[in-house]
């Protein structure tokens, strides 16, 4: 853990993680979720790209399908409730 990517990589992800608590706290799962789990399909094109990692068509279709997953919660209908505070 002494290792600098290491520490920074630990780093990101805290930050991703309260990044994510905050957002739900703000919304619907519904459209957090799209937006956070791109995340998928985004780190398998730059590993293919950049790190040249042998990414098979099974993997492919699991990241399709990781996306049509997410395409289908983000696509229902908004049901959250205004908060109302007392005061």
């Amino acid at each position: 853990m002494i290792h600098p990517f290491v520490a920074l990589g630990i780093v990101m992800l805290i930050v991703a993680m309260l990044a994510r608590k905050a957002l739900l706290s703000l919304a619907d799962l519904s459209f957090v979720l799209p937006v956070t789990e791109i995340g998928y399909i985004v780190a398998a094109a730059l590993g293919k790209l950049f790190l040249h990692e042998d990414v098979t068509p099974a993997r492919w279709i699991g990241t399709a399908l990781i996306f049509l997953g997410i395409a289908l919660v983000g696509s229902t209908p908004a049901k959250t409730v205004a908060k109302v505070s007392i005061e």
